[in-house]
């Protein structure tokens, strides 16, 4: 569409995803901004450059529908970020069921559903970029209770980096993004929590984390515009660089990890909780 470059942008229905969305239209690109409910969008269809379609990742129907759709619409798709993600804390133990599924769903099998739906089309123009969004919880861990998002962003991490061997023959490229928390992104309000009732072995340190996560400073967290422009230099091929860790809590953490056994590393990490 009058030879602008596309980006195909997954969970644009708010905080990172959006502001993505927006800076992206603003800046000269065609944007696909997907969402699983496009109905209640008001701001992105102000754009006369962005198209709204519906999606979930882990409907892989819904991805085959919606690529379909955005190549039909902008005729050419540049570059795919794969934003959409949630996140269940607590105990393994308390865990339901549905919601260890989920967590991998969305997380690490949705990526794979919008890779998948997209590798004919880049096959076929002869190249394209993913750009997935992980977290340094995906390198590192920080927290107790996460196992399980930590084991959707660790597998996201490997996932990534072995499709690099077979995807760079084809000039497809891949890259990650390792945000931490940041302003305006409703992560902490949308956490699901695994609890049990009658089991109280784990109450103390879930009080204790949700404590803290509900005490978090807003100052201290990271400025989600970072995050959007280090999108948009990968996506333009200022920066080529695979791994991306942003924010000073993710590269401190990084830091220590690397400068000491992990054993000393965990230990050091359990102490402040």
């Amino acid at each position: 569409m009058n030879g602008q470059k596309t980006i195909f942008i997954t969970g644009t229905s708010s905080g990172l995803g959006k502001l993505t969305a927006k800076y992206f239209a603003e800046n000269g690109w065609n944007v696909a901004a997907t969402m699983r409910t496009p109905e209640k969008e008001t701001e992105l269809t102000a754009y006369d450059n962005i198209r709204i379609f519906k999606l979930d990742v882990t409907d892989t129907t819904q991805v085959k529908i919606a690529a379909e759709q955005a190549i039909e619409a902008f005729g050419k798709i540049d570059v795919v970020v794969n934003n959409a993600g949630m996140g269940t804390y607590g105990a393994l133990e308390l865990a339901k069921e549905e919601d260890i599924d989920w967590q991998f769903a969305v997380n690490t099998r949705g990526p794979i559903n919008v890779i998948r739906g997209f590798l004919p089309h880049f096959r076929a123009n002869g190249g394209g970029m993913f750009i997935n969004i992980s977290s340094f919880m995906g390198i590192t861990t920080a927290v107790p209770l996460g196992s399980l998002y930590n084991m959707s962003k660790f597998a996201l991490e490997g996932l990534i980096e072995g499709l690099y061997y077979e995807l760079k023959p084809l000039n497809i490229e891949l890259r990650l993004i390792e945000q931490g928390g940041s302003k305006g992104n409703s992560f902490r309000e949308s956490i699901v929590w695994n609890e049990h009732p009658e089991i109280t072995a784990y109450d103390e340190l879930t009080n204790k984390l949700q404590s803290i996560m509900a005490g978090a400073d807003e100052s201290q967290l990271d400025d989600p515009m970072e995050i959007v422009n280090v999108i948009h230099g990968l996506a333009t091929g200022e920066n080529k660089s695979f791994r991306n860790v942003i924010g000073a809590t993710g590269n401190q953490l990084m830091e220590m990890r690397k400068s000491m056994p992990i054993e000393d590393y965990m230990s050091a990490m359990q102490s402040f909780f």
